[in-house]
């Protein structure tokens, strides 16, 4: 993804990983080849590779430099992890911090760490370790959460009673040490940061989950998180994935976000969508396609 001005927000994606992720039955528990057959002209190869079978995804964060902050949306999955049972996860070495640095930043001048919610790979790199600790990563950040979503995790992991940790542990080693360090402020669903971003509730995937809205000299984004986590939700929206808490309240968040943006002036930066990421929703009969800001 190219940078994209929205209006006086810059806004840069920080790649970790991309490329074939799971297969798409496994992704999508409901899903049906014959989908890809009707939609295959957009789908194919960008977003499915037909060959294995497999969705394409990204794990990305997406920065955003107002006139007055540097704020970093979504972490990924981080390095030196425990992470067993996701094997690509597990003890991971990527270059992501370097590839902040090209962007020319550095983790001090970070400002504000929005997380949309608090799965593994979103909160990765909020912490990194040294010396044996999970320390901040962003030393001088104020890392946002949303209360709902922090405190359904905090309540879960105290009645787990599972032999693996819940959700690949990532509450020990990337989120409480950032609330311990006092980094942390735990903001409501629909907080307003200021004049040209705000949050709203997008709940589903998570219960706490929202969504950040940048909107800046009569130009409008969305950064969805995981309301979708592949266009293939598009051409067929009621498709949750395996990993949404409340499948049924996700297909609804879905199509209110889908039915609101379609063919309007909204871009759209998903979580997890591969290059060129940004793009916008228009529809296509019955159903929805999307189409990427670089071709239009």
């Amino acid at each position: 993804m190219i940078s994209q001005m929205i209006g006086e927000v810059r806004v840069d994606r920080i790649v970790e990983t991309q490329g074939p992720f799971a297969e798409a039955s496994f992704l999508l528990p409901d899903f049906t080849p014959e989908l890809i057959a009707q939609h295959r002209d957009w789908l194919v190869p960008r977003y499915y590779d037909d060959a294995q079978d497999r969705v394409i995804m990204s794990f990305h964060s997406l920065l955003l430099r107002t006139p007055r902050y540097n704020i970093l949306v979504d972490t990924c999955v981080g390095n030196d992890k425990h992470r067993p049972a996701r094997p690509g996860w597990h003890l991971q070495q990527s270059d992501w911090l370097s590839r902040l640095a090209v962007l020319q930043l550095a983790p001090e001048q970070i400002d504000y760490v929005f997380c949309t919610h608090l799965h593994a790979d979103h909160v990765g790199w909020n912490t990194r370790l040294v010396d044996g600790r999970w320390v901040p990563t962003f030393p001088n950040a104020r890392y946002l959460f949303a209360r709902t979503e922090y405190e359904y995790w905090q309540q879960a992991i105290v009645s787990h009673r599972g032999e693996a940790p819940l959700n690949h542990g990532c509450f020990a080693d990337s989120v409480l040490p950032v609330v311990e360090a006092g980094q942390v402020e735990l903001i409501d669903n629909d907080y307003q940061f200021d004049e040209s971003i705000r949050f709203s509730p997008a709940p589903g995937h998570t219960p706490g989950m929202v969504v950040v809205h940048v909107d800046s000299r009569g130009q409008r984004a969305l950064l969805t998180g995981d309301v979708m986590h592949t266009p293939i939700q598009l051409a067929c929206p009621v498709l949750s994935s395996r990993f949404c808490l409340d499948p049924q309240r996700s297909r609804q968040t879905r199509r209110a976000l889908i039915e609101q943006c379609a063919d309007s002036d909204v871009l759209l930066l998903p979580a997890h969508f591969p290059d060129p990421t940004a793009g916008y929703i228009r529809r296509r009969g019955d159903a929805f396609c999307y189409r990427d800001a670089a071709h239009l």
